[in-house]
């Protein structure tokens, strides 16, 4: 099957339909520049389809249960050992990734599945406690309604899936937008893939269209209840603003600007491993990337030696050759920004030790030091595979380093004193932290978030349950109450 030619209608109310805007958004091959479909973008009337399909299919979803609802989910997941091949190859032309990227996320994306499978048979009641005689107290967690969620173009199938699933399993409705440049692998993809596994029609669907044709008709909607959104700080913040203003939830994972530790007793070797796969993984296109790598002085010309010649070495490319370990970014607008993001440092006094050259959307490794304190590329997210080494002297100056930027999403720290790493753990200011690890980790039972302008809100395990599902107090008494009159 040709996902490509396939899946390029919107799906809307278990029916695959054209949009009927006015204009079609092309979706492009980033590496080759080939195109690989055009989809007419959705309207504001379509999402309103969207939303109320969705609002009417979920009732009888959630009023199924939990047990019901798990077989969805087993197929699906069967559906994605089964076509895994097929499915891979549409990851690496549709994002650029390389071969390896796209097995690690078909990977995640199984593993999400079976927590679904466990999110669905959870509890939905439990007993709290009473301080009136012969009053019994139960809360009940119950689904939210309806979900809506954006996925973003780095990690489109994998981070799609994640919210989708979860909400769907804790009996929700979903209506998803993919990122536009990702509109197979981030929307039609997942919804191809739940339809064949038997999930109700209008329960799940997947409107394809931007902000340009239907404003905030996603956010601003009365059906959803919570706007789940991975993405950029600037469109996080507007889209918080907006949801609140309708009170509604929002559960956002954004930028981020990490900081890779290395002290002076730090297996150096494996440092150097963790270093380069935290900034380098999917061409540095992941909000937990390490941007800045923290060297303690004393290791620092072994380390960058070590380092600089790792990513010199890495093999620059074609990502459909599983050789590759750097492929495209997802396209020039991203480009761009990398490339005005190194000359900002250069101009404001940084090294290149290593430069990596642009062709089309490739583009190869840089490694930048002596970067200013000032700077202002030392506090930002740069979106791409470029690092900086930064030199400190002791665990204060490190702490304090890490912690100047206005996100917080991940971070990590190589010692060989454990006990030092977790002191150090304690004090970086971000939602996740590693010692002797790298700064890219996701599980599906560990809660994922962002402190600062990285996000609110927690996804995987038991924070699924707090961002899809509200909480109702429900009594009853046994016996006659005492009434006050």
């Amino acid at each position: 099957m040709s996902y490509f030619s396939e899946l390029t209608l919107q799906y809307i109310a278990g029916e695959w339909r054209p949009g009927s805007g006015e204009w079609d958004i092309i979706d492009f091959d980033p590496y080759s520049g080939d195109k690989l479909a055009a989809l007419t973008v959705a309207t504001a009337d379509q999402v309103d389809e969207a939303y109320r399909s969705a609002q009417r299919a979920q009732r009888d979803w959630a009023a199924a249960g939990g047990a019901a609802r798990v077989p969805v989910f087993e197929r699906m997941l069967r559906l994605v050992e089964e076509n895994e091949p097929e499915l891979a190859e549409t990851i690496v032309l549709e994002t650029g990734s390389t071969q390896a990227k796209a097995d690690i996320e078909l990977a995640r994306v199984k593993e999400f599945l079976v927590e679904s499978c466990a999110l669905a048979l959870l509890p939905t009641d439990r007993a709290l406690p009473s301080q009136e005689e012969g009053k019994e107290n139960v809360g009940r967690q119950v689904p939210v309604g309806v979900v809506g969620v954006i996925s973003p173009f780095n990690y489109p199938f994998l981070l799609a899936v994640r919210s989708v699933a979860a909400a769907l399993a804790l009996g929700n409705g979903v209506v998803l937008k993919p990122h536009q440049s990702t509109p197979v692998t981030g929307g039609t993809l997942v919804a191809k893939l739940f339809e064949d596994a038997g999930l109700p029609p209008g329960l799940l669907n997947v409107v394809i269209t931007d902000v340009a044709e239907v404003g905030d008709a996603l956010l601003e909607h009365p059906v959803p209840k919570v706007i789940s959104f991975t993405g950029s700080d600037r469109t996080g913040r507007h889209i918080a603003t907006v949801a609140a203003s309708h009170f509604k939830q929002s559960v956002l994972h954004l930028s981020g600007n990490s900081a890779l530790i290395v002290m002076d007793d730090a297996d150096l070797d494996a440092a150097v491993d963790c270093a380069v796969l935290s900034r380098f993984a999917h061409q540095g296109q992941n909000c937990m990337a390490a941007n800045r790598i923290l060297v303690q002085r004393g290791v620092q010309r072994e380390f960058t030696e070590a380092f600089t010649a790792r990513v010199r070495a890495l093999r620059v490319g074609d990502p459909r050759d599983p050789e590759t370990q750097i492929g495209p970014l997802i396209n020039t607008s991203q480009v761009d920004g990398v490339q005005a993001a190194v000359e900002l440092a250069l101009r404001d006094g940084a090294t290149a030790l290593v430069r990596g050259e642009a062709n089309g959307c490739v583009v190869g490794p840089t490694v930048l030091a002596d970067v200013p304190a000032g700077s202002e590329v030392l506090r930002q997210e740069i979106f791409g595979p470029v690092a900086l080494l930064v030199t400190f002297d002791d665990v204060d100056e490190a702490v304090t380093i890490a912690n100047d930027t206005p996100y917080g999403i991940s971070g990590a720290v190589h010692t060989g004193d454990v006990a030092r790493g977790m002191e150090i753990a304690k004090r970086v200011e971000t939602g996740m932290f590693h010692v002797n690890g790298g700064t890219i980790d996701d599980a599906p039972v560990i809660p994922f978030a962002g402190e600062k302008n990285s996000g609110m809100g927690r996804l995987n395990g038991e924070a699924m349950v707090a961002a899809f599902t509200t909480q109702r107090w429900i009594s009853v008494q046994h016996g006659r109450g005492a009434f006050p009159f």
